[in-house]
């Protein structure tokens, strides 16, 4: 029987390697099997994250779950499955180009210290589509892309981990032999790790500046670039923390969102669509929003997208109201059911709608805006004296208590729910009810 040391996480039926001939790649995951092996870690519990390049090809040869996606993004699919799983044991294989592509992921990574382990490819410029310079390219090399010499001072990858909180980090290269001691400890830490491996890229980098293993590391050394592990501090892993905040004493989840309640039956068989168009400052979203809470509370799916300028209390402000007996899952209004034009900024704005009702529709517009040309059936409100703050809810009030979809009941109950404005809110309820359109 195979001990776990002798069990490789590698499949050996898709060697050998398609690296180029004295690529470090093949090495590396070498290396990085070696340091599984004596982790122990359940292969069904490790996830190995690649994005495009040459590093990217890695994932075919582990007996793990892989994951393979954009360039440059390979640390934000880590992230993402590390918060929705965080027993699971996530290792991102990625080249210097996607440490460029991705830099602001690498950053912030390293800043909230998810547990993840960054190990990076780095042959200093892009190997895959005919060595254009990198952001880890030397000064004064020679590249595709930089024939003449590279001008621009090369990004230290560790350096930007270490000064942004990683817990652990170190640099090496292909030609150490005791590169997977490394791995394992970036892989025991609990937090956000990263290894950055300094290779020779046979095809392009190191044909075109003459680069052997003795000049690698003559230029490691003019850099400052220096080997073996540069921190190991642990601090709370970020989804552990997240976790944390978000638990009681007992360890269950904790949230701030109270359930609604859904206490009411609905009069809806099908889609009804609504459009609330008014003027900026009218709490038109925040009307719309109880609106769409009282549909929920009737057992109805309901959803709300809305529509205002970026400045403060002028121009239009619109609302689409989308309630069903059925899960929505395209929540843009097309063609309405029924419009409610609050004011002359709501009208400007709602016209393309109005002009598509038909006879079975319904369009509420206020008395004093100009006629409008539609198919629908037009009824007119009379807010002479009335607040603009309470047009909104005393419209929907007027258009449920004639239509009926669900119980003004609990549109009342959504009111009662939120304290702020409940006063001012109620009183616009209970206009909407006394009130007629004509």
């Amino acid at each position: 029987m195979k001990t776990q040391k002798e069990i490789s996480y590698l499949d050996e039926s898709q060697f050998p390697y398609v690296f180029c001939p004295g690529c470090g790649h093949g090495k590396i995951i070498d290396h990085l099997n070696k340091a599984l092996q004596g982790s122990s870690i359940d292969p069904h519990n490790l996830v190995i994250v690649t994005d495009i390049g040459c590093a990217g090809l890695s994932d075919r040869y582990f007996l793990t779950n892989t994951f393979h996606g954009l360039h440059g993004r390979s640390i934000t699919y880590a992230t993402g499955i590390k918060l929705a799983k965080p027993e699971l044991k996530v290792i991102v294989l990625i080249g210097d180009g996607g440490c460029g592509i991705g830099g602001h992921h690498l950053i912030n990574a390293a800043r909230r210290n998810i547990g993840i382990t960054t190990i990076v490819f780095n042959n200093l410029n892009y190997g895959m589509t005919g060595g254009e310079h990198s952001v880890t390219t030397p000064t004064d090399s020679h590249t595709s892309t930089t024939p003449l010499g590279q001008i621009e001072i090369p990004m230290d990858i560790c350096g930007t981990v270490l000064v942004n909180g990683a817990t652990f980090v170190a640099r090496s290269t292909t030609f150490d032999d005791s590169l997977y001691e490394i791995f394992n400890k970036a892989i025991k830490n609990e937090g956000f790790s990263l290894v950055d491996i300094w290779e020779l890229c046979t095809a392009h980098f190191a044909t075109r500046n003459r680069l052997n293993k003795k000049k690698l590391f003559q230029t490691m050394e003019a850099l400052s670039m220096h080997t073996g592990i540069l921190r190991q501090n642990p601090r709370i892993e970020f989804s552990s923390a997240y976790r944390k905040i978000h638990s009681d004493q007992k360890g269950k989840r904790v949230s701030i969102i109270k359930p609604i309640p859904t206490q009411f039956r609905h009069r809806v068989d099908k889609p009804i669509h609504i459009i609330v168009a008014g003027s900026a400052g009218s709490k038109i979203v925040s009307a719309c929003t109880l609106f769409t809470e009282a549909a929920i509370r009737s057992n109805l799916f309901s959803s709300q997208r809305n529509d205002y300028p970026v400045t403060v209390k002028s121009g239009h402000s619109l609302s689409e109201i989308i309630i069903s007996p059925k899960e929505i899952k395209y929540t843009v209004i097309e063609k309405p059911d029924i419009v409610l034009v609050l004011s002359q900024d709501g009208l400007k704005k709602s016209k393309s709608w109005i002009s598509k009702l038909t006879e079975n529709d319904d369009l509420y517009i206020v008395k004093d805006l100009p006629d409008v040309k539609t198919k629908a059936i037009t009824r007119r409100i009379n807010f002479s004296g009335v607040k603009k703050e309470h047009r909104a809810i005393i419209a929907l009030t007027l258009a449920l208590a004639e239509k009926e979809y669900f119980p003004l009941k609990a549109f009342f109950d959504a009111i009662k729910s939120k304290p702020q404005y409940v006063q001012e809110n109620l009183i616009a309820y209970e206009m909407g009810l006394s009130m007629k359109a004509e």
